[in-house]
Protein backbone atom coordinates (compact mmCIF):
# COMPACT_ATOMS: atom_id res chain seq x y z
CA UNK A 1 0.00 0.00 0.00
CA UNK A 2 1.12 3.55 -1.04
CA UNK A 3 2.17 5.38 1.53
CA UNK A 4 0.24 9.14 1.36
CA UNK A 5 1.82 12.25 3.41
CA UNK A 6 -0.07 13.77 6.00
CA UNK A 7 0.67 17.22 5.08
CA UNK A 8 3.17 19.01 3.05
CA UNK A 9 6.64 18.46 4.50
CA UNK A 10 5.35 14.96 6.47
CA UNK A 11 6.66 11.87 6.06
CA UNK A 12 4.36 9.14 5.71
CA UNK A 13 1.51 8.06 7.65
CA UNK A 14 2.14 7.63 11.24
CA UNK A 15 5.91 8.79 10.79
CA UNK A 16 7.18 11.80 12.16
CA UNK A 17 7.35 14.44 9.95
CA UNK A 18 10.75 14.78 7.63
CA UNK A 19 11.60 18.63 7.47
CA UNK A 20 15.00 17.73 6.33
CA UNK A 21 18.27 20.09 7.26
CA UNK A 22 17.18 23.32 9.24
CA UNK A 23 18.59 25.96 7.37
CA UNK A 24 20.09 28.94 8.70
CA UNK A 25 18.75 32.48 8.24
CA UNK A 26 20.37 35.65 9.01
CA UNK A 27 18.27 38.53 9.45
CA UNK A 28 19.65 42.19 9.83
CA UNK A 29 15.75 43.35 10.95
CA UNK A 30 13.87 42.92 13.98
CA UNK A 31 13.03 39.12 14.57
CA UNK A 32 9.52 37.73 13.47
CA UNK A 33 6.84 37.51 16.06
CA UNK A 34 7.03 33.76 17.46
CA UNK A 35 4.96 30.89 15.74
CA UNK A 36 1.45 30.70 16.74
CA UNK A 37 0.01 27.19 18.48
CA UNK A 38 -2.10 25.28 15.75
CA UNK A 39 -4.43 22.93 16.84
CA UNK A 40 -3.53 19.00 15.79
CA UNK A 41 -5.16 18.45 11.72
CA UNK A 42 -6.00 21.98 10.97
CA UNK A 43 -3.40 22.21 8.42
CA UNK A 44 0.65 22.77 8.12
CA UNK A 45 2.09 24.45 11.00
CA UNK A 46 3.39 28.29 9.81
CA UNK A 47 6.72 28.83 8.54
CA UNK A 48 9.08 29.97 11.62
CA UNK A 49 10.93 32.15 9.60
CA UNK A 50 7.90 33.69 7.50
CA UNK A 51 4.73 34.91 8.50
CA UNK A 52 1.91 33.41 7.15
CA UNK A 53 -0.29 35.20 4.71
CA UNK A 54 -3.32 34.56 3.13
CA UNK A 55 -3.44 31.92 -0.07
CA UNK A 56 -5.07 35.03 -2.49
CA UNK A 57 -2.96 37.92 -1.10
CA UNK A 58 0.08 38.91 -3.18
CA UNK A 59 3.68 37.96 -1.95
CA UNK A 60 5.64 41.13 -2.28
CA UNK A 61 9.31 40.58 -2.07
CA UNK A 62 11.83 42.75 -0.66
CA UNK A 63 12.89 45.07 -3.23
CA UNK A 64 16.86 46.15 -3.14
CA UNK A 65 17.50 49.66 -2.39
CA UNK A 66 17.98 52.69 -5.45
CA UNK A 67 21.07 53.10 -6.08
CA UNK A 68 21.64 56.89 -4.61
CA UNK A 69 22.48 59.69 -7.24
CA UNK A 70 24.93 62.10 -7.74
CA UNK A 71 24.61 65.61 -8.82
CA UNK A 72 27.27 66.77 -11.38
CA UNK A 73 28.18 69.95 -11.62
CA UNK A 74 28.22 71.25 -15.44
CA UNK A 75 30.08 74.41 -16.13
CA UNK A 76 28.61 77.30 -17.35
CA UNK A 77 30.50 79.59 -20.01
CA UNK A 78 30.79 83.15 -18.51
CA UNK A 79 28.69 86.06 -19.96
CA UNK A 80 30.32 87.50 -22.78
CA UNK A 81 32.18 90.38 -22.15
CA UNK A 82 32.96 89.51 -18.31
CA UNK A 83 36.43 88.92 -19.11
CA UNK A 84 39.44 89.39 -21.58
CA UNK A 85 38.99 92.34 -23.52
CA UNK A 86 42.24 92.26 -26.09
CA UNK A 87 44.96 90.79 -26.64
CA UNK A 88 45.82 87.50 -24.32
CA UNK A 89 43.05 86.26 -25.15
CA UNK A 90 41.04 87.42 -28.51
CA UNK A 91 38.35 84.75 -28.94
CA UNK A 92 35.50 83.49 -26.47
CA UNK A 93 34.08 79.67 -25.41
CA UNK A 94 31.16 79.97 -27.89
CA UNK A 95 31.23 81.11 -31.42
CA UNK A 96 27.93 83.12 -33.29
CA UNK A 97 25.05 81.83 -33.71
CA UNK A 98 25.86 79.77 -30.30
CA UNK A 99 27.97 76.95 -32.32
CA UNK A 100 30.72 76.10 -29.72
CA UNK A 101 34.48 76.62 -30.80
CA UNK A 102 36.80 73.54 -31.11
CA UNK A 103 38.39 74.88 -27.55
CA UNK A 104 36.95 73.21 -24.85
CA UNK A 105 35.14 75.09 -22.04
CA UNK A 106 36.92 73.22 -19.20
CA UNK A 107 40.70 75.10 -18.77
CA UNK A 108 43.04 74.09 -16.24
CA UNK A 109 43.36 76.07 -12.72
CA UNK A 110 46.68 77.64 -14.35
CA UNK A 111 44.37 79.17 -17.20
CA UNK A 112 43.35 83.08 -16.59
CA UNK A 113 39.85 83.93 -16.93
CA UNK A 114 40.25 84.44 -20.63
CA UNK A 115 41.27 80.92 -21.27
CA UNK A 116 44.94 80.58 -21.74
CA UNK A 117 47.42 79.16 -19.76
CA UNK A 118 49.04 82.45 -18.24
CA UNK A 119 51.82 81.09 -17.03
CA UNK A 120 53.30 79.82 -20.28
CA UNK A 121 51.64 83.01 -21.71
CA UNK A 122 53.68 85.51 -20.01
CA UNK A 123 56.82 83.34 -20.29
CA UNK A 124 56.64 83.13 -23.66
CA UNK A 125 55.64 86.97 -23.77
CA UNK A 126 58.55 87.85 -22.19
CA UNK A 127 61.18 85.75 -24.19
CA UNK A 128 60.05 87.47 -27.34
CA UNK A 129 60.31 90.44 -25.67
CA UNK A 130 64.16 89.81 -24.42
CA UNK A 131 64.56 88.81 -28.05
CA UNK A 132 63.04 91.91 -29.81
CA UNK A 133 64.69 94.14 -26.79
CA UNK A 134 68.72 92.82 -27.77
CA UNK A 135 68.71 92.91 -31.39
CA UNK A 136 66.93 96.62 -31.53
CA UNK A 137 69.26 97.70 -28.84
CA UNK A 138 72.79 96.07 -29.81
CA UNK A 139 72.37 95.34 -33.83
CA UNK A 140 69.93 96.97 -36.05
CA UNK A 141 69.65 94.25 -39.04
CA UNK A 142 69.57 91.49 -36.20
CA UNK A 143 65.58 92.54 -35.97
CA UNK A 144 65.68 92.95 -39.98
CA UNK A 145 66.31 88.82 -39.53
CA UNK A 146 63.86 88.82 -36.13
CA UNK A 147 61.08 89.72 -38.44
CA UNK A 148 61.68 87.84 -41.62
CA UNK A 149 61.80 84.48 -39.70
CA UNK A 150 58.15 86.05 -37.99
CA UNK A 151 56.94 86.87 -41.11
CA UNK A 152 57.85 83.40 -43.23
CA UNK A 153 56.30 81.38 -40.24
CA UNK A 154 53.22 83.53 -40.14
CA UNK A 155 52.48 82.93 -44.04
CA UNK A 156 53.58 79.16 -43.66
CA UNK A 157 50.81 79.35 -40.69
CA UNK A 158 48.38 81.32 -42.47
CA UNK A 159 48.39 79.99 -46.02
CA UNK A 160 47.53 76.20 -44.21
CA UNK A 161 44.91 77.57 -42.15
CA UNK A 162 43.06 79.01 -45.04
CA UNK A 163 43.73 74.82 -46.77
CA UNK A 164 41.03 73.95 -44.17
CA UNK A 165 38.72 76.00 -45.87
CA UNK A 166 39.16 75.51 -49.25
CA UNK A 167 41.31 77.65 -50.38
CA UNK A 168 44.42 76.89 -51.33
CA UNK A 169 47.31 79.76 -51.51
CA UNK A 170 50.41 79.07 -54.02
CA UNK A 171 52.92 78.96 -51.13
CA UNK A 172 56.20 79.32 -52.96
CA UNK A 173 55.50 82.43 -54.05
CA UNK A 174 54.41 83.78 -51.51
CA UNK A 175 57.57 82.82 -49.38
CA UNK A 176 60.10 84.28 -52.03
CA UNK A 177 57.58 87.18 -52.23
CA UNK A 178 57.83 87.71 -48.21
CA UNK A 179 61.78 87.60 -48.54
CA UNK A 180 61.43 90.33 -51.69
CA UNK A 181 59.45 92.72 -49.69
CA UNK A 182 61.53 92.95 -46.76
CA UNK A 183 64.35 92.96 -48.26
CA UNK A 184 63.33 95.89 -50.78
CA UNK A 185 62.07 98.02 -47.98
CA UNK A 186 65.42 97.95 -46.27
CA UNK A 187 67.40 98.63 -49.05
CA UNK A 188 64.98 101.21 -51.18
CA UNK A 189 62.44 102.01 -48.71
CA UNK A 190 58.96 102.31 -49.70
CA UNK A 191 59.19 101.97 -53.35
CA UNK A 192 61.05 99.15 -53.00
CA UNK A 193 58.24 97.41 -50.58
CA UNK A 194 55.55 98.25 -53.59
CA UNK A 195 57.24 97.25 -56.43
CA UNK A 196 57.88 93.92 -54.53
CA UNK A 197 54.69 93.40 -53.77
CA UNK A 198 53.16 93.71 -57.24
CA UNK A 199 55.82 91.50 -58.75
CA UNK A 200 54.70 88.72 -55.60
CA UNK A 201 50.97 89.68 -56.45
CA UNK A 202 52.03 88.46 -60.76
CA UNK A 203 53.84 85.30 -59.53
CA UNK A 204 51.02 84.11 -57.34
CA UNK A 205 48.90 84.27 -60.39
CA UNK A 206 50.88 83.21 -62.73
CA UNK A 207 51.72 80.70 -60.67
CA UNK A 208 48.64 78.96 -59.61
CA UNK A 209 48.04 78.90 -63.58
CA UNK A 210 49.66 75.46 -63.44
CA UNK A 211 47.24 74.02 -61.22
CA UNK A 212 44.13 74.52 -64.12
CA UNK A 213 40.96 76.64 -64.49
CA UNK A 214 39.30 74.71 -61.63
CA UNK A 215 38.80 76.95 -58.21
CA UNK A 216 41.36 79.06 -59.63
CA UNK A 217 40.06 82.82 -58.76
CA UNK A 218 39.37 81.92 -55.36
CA UNK A 219 42.80 80.41 -54.68
CA UNK A 220 44.67 83.26 -56.28
CA UNK A 221 42.53 85.98 -54.47
CA UNK A 222 44.16 83.72 -51.39
CA UNK A 223 47.03 84.24 -52.27
CA UNK A 224 46.89 88.00 -53.08
CA UNK A 225 44.96 88.36 -49.31
CA UNK A 226 47.93 86.22 -47.81
CA UNK A 227 50.82 88.68 -49.67
CA UNK A 228 49.03 91.85 -48.63
CA UNK A 229 47.63 91.06 -44.92
CA UNK A 230 51.00 89.35 -43.61
CA UNK A 231 54.33 90.82 -45.66
CA UNK A 232 53.07 93.93 -46.61
CA UNK A 233 52.08 95.22 -43.50
CA UNK A 234 55.01 94.01 -41.84
CA UNK A 235 56.82 95.63 -44.37
CA UNK A 236 55.81 99.10 -42.48
CA UNK A 237 58.05 97.64 -39.54
CA UNK A 238 61.03 97.31 -41.09
CA UNK A 239 60.72 100.95 -42.60
CA UNK A 240 60.62 102.34 -39.33
CA UNK A 241 63.82 100.44 -38.49
CA UNK A 242 65.67 102.46 -41.28
CA UNK A 243 66.27 106.14 -40.31
CA UNK A 244 69.12 106.48 -37.68
CA UNK A 245 66.64 106.78 -34.82
CA UNK A 246 64.97 103.78 -36.24
CA UNK A 247 65.13 101.47 -33.37
CA UNK A 248 63.10 103.71 -30.94
CA UNK A 249 60.71 104.19 -34.04
CA UNK A 250 60.47 99.87 -33.42
CA UNK A 251 60.06 100.72 -29.68
CA UNK A 252 57.13 103.16 -30.01
CA UNK A 253 55.23 100.91 -31.81
CA UNK A 254 55.66 97.77 -30.27
CA UNK A 255 55.29 98.96 -26.64
CA UNK A 256 52.51 100.76 -27.73
CA UNK A 257 50.80 97.59 -29.07
CA UNK A 258 52.01 95.49 -26.05
CA UNK A 259 50.39 98.49 -23.92
CA UNK A 260 46.71 97.63 -25.73
CA UNK A 261 47.08 94.30 -25.13
CA UNK A 262 47.78 94.65 -21.15
CA UNK A 263 45.45 97.58 -20.96
CA UNK A 264 43.01 95.99 -22.42
CA UNK A 265 42.81 92.85 -20.37
CA UNK A 266 43.31 93.87 -17.20
CA UNK A 267 40.49 96.50 -17.85
CA UNK A 268 38.48 93.60 -19.51
CA UNK A 269 38.85 91.22 -16.31
CA UNK A 270 38.27 93.78 -13.89
CA UNK A 271 35.49 96.20 -15.52
CA UNK A 272 34.34 94.39 -18.67
CA UNK A 273 30.57 94.16 -18.42
CA UNK A 274 29.76 95.21 -21.93
CA UNK A 275 30.40 93.02 -25.13
CA UNK A 276 32.14 94.70 -28.18
CA UNK A 277 31.77 92.30 -30.45
CA UNK A 278 29.74 89.26 -29.30
CA UNK A 279 29.54 87.31 -32.72
CA UNK A 280 32.79 87.06 -33.28
CA UNK A 281 34.92 87.98 -29.93
CA UNK A 282 32.47 87.55 -26.46
CA UNK A 283 35.25 88.04 -24.27
CA UNK A 284 36.36 91.57 -26.07
CA UNK A 285 34.14 94.49 -23.95
CA UNK A 286 34.22 98.37 -24.09
CA UNK A 287 35.66 98.56 -20.88
CA UNK A 288 38.83 96.56 -22.31
CA UNK A 289 38.59 99.05 -25.25
CA UNK A 290 38.96 101.67 -22.60
CA UNK A 291 41.83 100.19 -20.71
CA UNK A 292 43.59 99.70 -24.09
CA UNK A 293 43.46 103.66 -25.27
CA UNK A 294 44.53 104.63 -21.53
CA UNK A 295 47.33 102.32 -21.55
CA UNK A 296 48.21 102.90 -25.77
CA UNK A 297 48.88 106.74 -24.49
CA UNK A 298 50.35 106.31 -21.75
CA UNK A 299 53.03 104.28 -23.10
CA UNK A 300 53.06 106.10 -26.24
CA UNK A 301 53.16 109.65 -25.25
CA UNK A 302 56.73 109.50 -23.12
CA UNK A 303 58.28 107.68 -25.86
CA UNK A 304 57.59 110.32 -28.59
CA UNK A 305 58.41 113.23 -26.09
CA UNK A 306 61.94 112.04 -25.13
CA UNK A 307 62.96 109.34 -27.62
CA UNK A 308 61.74 110.61 -30.64
CA UNK A 309 61.37 114.78 -30.14
CA UNK A 310 58.14 114.86 -31.00
CA UNK A 311 54.82 116.99 -29.57
CA UNK A 312 53.36 115.42 -26.61
CA UNK A 313 49.92 115.65 -28.66
CA UNK A 314 51.75 113.44 -31.00
CA UNK A 315 52.36 110.62 -28.55
CA UNK A 316 48.66 110.73 -27.81
CA UNK A 317 47.29 110.66 -31.23
CA UNK A 318 49.74 107.49 -31.92
CA UNK A 319 48.55 106.04 -28.77
CA UNK A 320 45.21 106.26 -29.59
CA UNK A 321 45.48 105.76 -33.43
CA UNK A 322 46.99 102.04 -32.33
CA UNK A 323 44.68 101.36 -29.73
CA UNK A 324 42.15 101.35 -32.77
CA UNK A 325 43.89 99.60 -35.48
CA UNK A 326 45.29 96.66 -32.74
CA UNK A 327 41.76 96.05 -31.68
CA UNK A 328 40.46 96.21 -34.94
CA UNK A 329 43.39 93.88 -36.74
CA UNK A 330 42.54 91.30 -33.46
CA UNK A 331 38.60 91.30 -34.41
CA UNK A 332 39.92 90.89 -38.18
CA UNK A 333 41.66 88.03 -37.63
CA UNK A 334 39.14 86.33 -34.97
CA UNK A 335 36.43 86.62 -37.70
CA UNK A 336 38.60 84.58 -40.01
CA UNK A 337 39.32 82.26 -37.30
CA UNK A 338 35.64 81.63 -36.69
CA UNK A 339 35.10 81.63 -40.31
CA UNK A 340 37.42 78.57 -40.32
CA UNK A 341 36.04 76.83 -37.55
CA UNK A 342 39.85 76.95 -35.49
CA UNK A 343 40.65 78.22 -32.54
CA UNK A 344 44.48 79.41 -33.22
CA UNK A 345 46.43 79.72 -36.36
CA UNK A 346 49.04 77.32 -35.21
CA UNK A 347 50.49 75.76 -32.12
CA UNK A 348 54.63 77.23 -32.24
CA UNK A 349 53.74 79.37 -28.96
CA UNK A 350 52.69 78.03 -25.23
CA UNK A 351 49.91 80.08 -24.25
CA UNK A 352 49.19 82.22 -27.27
CA UNK A 353 49.05 80.07 -30.14
CA UNK A 354 50.82 80.65 -33.31
CA UNK A 355 53.08 83.35 -34.49
CA UNK A 356 49.52 84.83 -36.80
CA UNK A 357 48.15 84.94 -33.15
CA UNK A 358 50.61 87.48 -32.22
CA UNK A 359 51.07 89.26 -35.36
CA UNK A 360 47.08 89.97 -35.86
CA UNK A 361 47.56 93.20 -33.77
CA UNK A 362 50.83 94.41 -34.57
CA UNK A 363 50.36 94.47 -38.98
CA UNK A 364 47.85 97.15 -39.36
CA UNK A 365 49.43 98.38 -36.72
CA UNK A 366 52.77 98.99 -38.27
CA UNK A 367 51.61 100.98 -41.14
CA UNK A 368 49.63 103.16 -39.17
CA UNK A 369 52.48 103.43 -37.05
CA UNK A 370 54.54 104.65 -39.77
CA UNK A 371 52.31 107.16 -41.52
CA UNK A 372 51.82 108.93 -38.13
CA UNK A 373 55.63 108.70 -36.64
CA UNK A 374 56.64 110.25 -40.48
CA UNK A 375 54.52 113.09 -39.84
CA UNK A 376 54.81 114.10 -36.46
CA UNK A 377 58.25 112.89 -35.47
CA UNK A 378 59.79 113.06 -39.24
CA UNK A 379 63.33 111.75 -38.73
CA UNK A 380 66.28 113.97 -39.88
Amino acid sequence: MTSRPDAAGAGPSGDAADTGPIPVVRRTGPLPPPPLSVAPGAGPAPDPVRPAVPPTAPVVLPQAPAPATQEIAVPVAAPAGASAASGLDEDGPVGPDGVPDPEPDLVPPTSSRAGRNLVAAIAVGLGLGAVILVSLLVYRPAFLLVVAVAILVGVVELVRALEAGGARAPLVPLLVGTLAMLALAWTRGADGLVAAFLFTVVAVLLWRLADGPEDYLRDATTGVFVALYVPLLAGFCVLLLVPDDGAARVLAFIATVVGNDVGGYTAGVLFGRHPMAPSVSPKKSWEGMGGSIVACVAVATPIVTLALDGPWWGGVLLGVALAVTATVGDLGESLIKRDLGIKDMGTLLPGHGGIMDRLDSLLPSAAVAYLLLSWVAPPA
